[in-house]
């Protein structure tokens, strides 16, 4: 079923599910599917996902799926700046609640390194993502504020994340919550996937959604750049 009443752009798609244990599952087969098709493709799979509260019920999903796990590698599309132990840890999530059991065969390359400064680690992390290569799967969130990763509105990296020259893979971000120092992957890097997909649950999120289809100011909303692009959308109440 099509997202309500939304107009989206010809390279857009959305799914409208009845419950987030649907659309943790619908998200799961799909990106479990293109993981396969690029594995029979070219060997091996790459996947990019985002952290937060929402996706917990997607990863367990995600790992039960009969996958071979050892051909894929596990990235995030942004980093709390904090270690992996601690509760806001991205790649904490990733681990406690992605690579268990056969997942647990994934190799997962993270954001977070220890180091002095944010800067540090961003410079650090962008010379791992060197290892990346072609990302086949991305899935990505968004904020009520039209964020998506770590690319927030007014923060003072945006414009450079943003730009198509971007050469850079990973910046230092400020978000406005806490923890506020963050990495984000950059957008030539994030729209370099094969295959991108939009999770949101709530009306809330369907109105920014509908907020960010009516303008075009990137800077304003991040996630319209990927409104450009194709894109599938996932939504559930």
């Amino acid at each position: 079923m099509a997202i309500c009443n939304l107009d989206l752009p010809t390279q857009v798609t959305g799914l409208s599910l009845g419950s987030p244990e649907q659309l943790a599952g619908e998200l799961a087969i799909t990106v479990a599917n293109a993981l396969r098709d690029a594995i029979d493709s070219h060997g091996s799979a790459v996947l990019v996902v985002s952290g937060g509260r929402s996706p917990v019920a997607f990863f367990e999903r995600l790992r039960g799926q009969e996958l071979d796990w050892s051909k894929v590698t596990v990235s995030l599309a942004d980093e709390r700046f904090v270690p992996v132990g601690h509760p806001d840890s991205n790649e904490g999530l990733v681990r406690r609640h992605l690579l268990q059991g056969p997942a647990a065969k994934a190799r997962l390359l993270g954001l977070y390194h220890a180091a002095p400064s944010l800067e540090e680690a961003a410079r650090l992390a962008d010379a791992a993502l060197a290892e990346l290569g072609r990302i086949d799967v991305l899935v990505l969130g968004m904020g009520e504020d039209g964020h998506t990763a770590s690319l927030f509105p007014a923060s003072p990296n945006l414009e450079l994340a943003l730009s198509p020259g971007c050469r850079q893979r990973c910046l230092p971000m400020q978000a406005p919550g806490v923890p506020r120092q963050r990495l984000s992957l950059t957008l030539p890097l994030l729209a370099s996937a094969h295959l991108t997909l939009l999770a949101l649950q709530g009306q809330a999120k369907l109105a920014t959604l509908e907020d960010a289809l009516a303008g075009d100011d990137v800077a304003a909303m991040p996630i319209r750049a990927f409104l450009r692009r194709p894109l599938e959308i996932h939504w559930c109440p």
